[in-house]
């Protein structure tokens, strides 16, 4: 049985920029993590993407976010990584929560959400203080919005306040930033795996 990982880079460049990306870095690793616990992963960069402001399934108009939208279904495992931007979570990174939130309607006839049974983990990159505030604010959105978080799926890596160094110019992954990518991956793997077994019971006729 194969597990299949989504992970949305929530950076605010796009592939066309000139700069390396933490985000990028930081996920690139998971995923090499995620390989070793058997779990194929795609990654997609949310800026590349012309998704629409709204929360339905479909805004029209050119509105990439259809085809997201039916990556992450189609995925057992969704990675949200994002910069620490003013102390929040980014704004692409928002937007595909406010996306998102048209789940709470699309349910099937037992009345689950089209997200449940699918597990959700966080990465955070930032050069100042907020890691825990991010994921916090992530996590509830994600929970509310049918997705189960497990144990510890958080990895992030924070830089000394206004610091200059950021993780994509770290020459190693530091040891506890390698402990959380692990125990992310170990923990978030094992949980998709059983509800993919098993889903969710649904509402009672």
């Amino acid at each position: 049985m194969t597990v299949k990982a989504l992970a949305l880079n929530g950076t605010l460049k796009s592939s066309n920029s000139s700069e390396k990306s933490s985000r990028g870095k930081l996920l690139q690793l998971i995923a090499e993590e995620f390989k070793r616990h058997g779990v194929e992963t795609e990654t997609i960069r949310l800026a590349d993407y012309d998704i629409k402001p709204g929360v339905t399934s479909d805004e029209g108009g050119g509105d990439a976010w259809p085809e997201i939208r039916e990556k992450i279904l189609n995925a057992d495992l969704l990675v949200l990584g994002t910069p620490i931007w003013l102390g929040q979570p980014s704004s692409v990174c928002k937007r595909a929560l406010e996306r998102m939130d048209t789940f709470l309607e699309e349910t099937d006839d037992e009345g689950r959400m089209v997200s449940y049974g699918k597990v959700a983990a966080v990465a955070v990159v930032g050069n100042e203080d907020g890691a825990h505030h991010v994921s916090a604010e992530l996590f509830q959105a994600l929970n509310d919005v049918g997705f189960t978080v497990p144990a510890n799926a958080v990895a992030y890596r924070v830089g000394e306040a206004m610091g200059s160094t950021n993780f994509v110019d770290l020459k190693r992954t530091p040891k506890a930033v390698q402990a959380m990518i692990s125990m992310l991956a170990r923990n978030t793997a094992h949980l998709a795996g059983l509800l993919k077994r098993s889903q969710y019971p649904g509402e009672e006729g």
